[in-house]
């Protein structure tokens, strides 16, 4: 039998045993196909959500479900704009219904939880909606009960001060321009590190964007490099720090959230049809 923790290398009997054994806790990564400047890969989002969550089910004792690939459309003032070419992006309708049915498949399979793990800024207020929709579902077809319980989380938002300050060495741009920069640089070095090409890095400043947005874009607004701030100072041993104390601190807040096995209603979840 697999020991493995992602769905896409189980077979169909070995993923219900599992599911039915363990926890019964799946974690959904949520990426995007994205530029991210000259030096990062389209799929960045995906694969740096999808690691976070291998990480998290080894020590949550929880299964990762195949990601979503495609996510919601870049926003110019947090991911460069969505007129980049090679960034391929779903509407918010079709992100809403995503997450609706992933919520609805996972109980049916049995999951009592399921946590989606954000890797793409612009995702979550779209999968909030189609989780919220999903669970209210459930409970009303449970008679009431809570179906299925689910969690909504963004990989940098447990990145604590302590560690900002030692990476950035005082120096931290904020989120609102931590995009292609060191953040994501430094995990893609430590986590794929074929993938990265630190010689094609444009250490420009960071963007000065206006607090408002324009439509149609203005796409002289957003750096030549597609960045909004440099990577210049990333690093593999940033990464490795980013990455080890960012999934110890979701691995609590998951703990904290769940903290023991929730209790089935008298409908069995994996008979319900969506």
């Amino acid at each position: 039998m697999s020991t493995s923790v992602f769905m896409e290398d189980l077979d169909a009997f070995t993923y219900r045993e599992r599911l039915a054994t363990g926890g019964r806790l799946v974690i959904v990564p949520v990426g995007s196909v994205e530029q991210h400047g000259p030096h990062l890969p389209l799929t960045t989002d995906v694969l740096l959500a999808r690691a976070v969550s291998g990480r998290l089910a080894e020590a949550l004792g929880a299964l990762v479900a195949a990601p979503i690939v495609y996510g919601y459309k870049s926003q110019q003032r947090s991911g460069g704009g969505n007129h980049l070419g090679g960034t391929t992006s779903l509407d918010a309708t079709t992100m809403i219904a995503i997450a609706r049915s992933l919520t609805l498949e996972f109980a049916r399979h049995g999951a009592e939880r399921v946590v989606f793990l954000n890797g793409h800024f612009e995702n979550y207020q779209f999968l909030y909606e189609g989780v919220e929709l999903a669970t209210t579902e459930l409970s009303l077809r449970t008679g009431g009960g809570p179906g299925v319980e689910a969690m909504l989380v963004s990989y940098w938002d447990f990145v604590d001060d302590a560690t900002l300050d030692e990476v950035y060495a005082g120096s931290f741009p904020g989120w609102e321009v931590e995009h292609g920069g060191v953040l994501e640089t430094s995990l893609m070095l430590h986590l794929c590190p074929q993938l990265v090409d630190l010689g094609r890095v444009m250490d420009l400043p960071p963007a000065e964007l206006p607090r408002y947005d324009v439509l149609p874009v203005r796409s002289e607004l957003t750096p030549a490099s597609g960045c909004l701030s440099s990577a210049a100072r990333a690093s593999k041993e940033a990464g490795r720090l980013l990455l080890e104390r960012t999934t110890a601190a979701l691995t609590e807040a998951i703990g904290r959230a769940f903290p023991e096995p929730s209790r089935c209603n008298d409908v069995a979840l994996s008979e319900i049809n969506p």
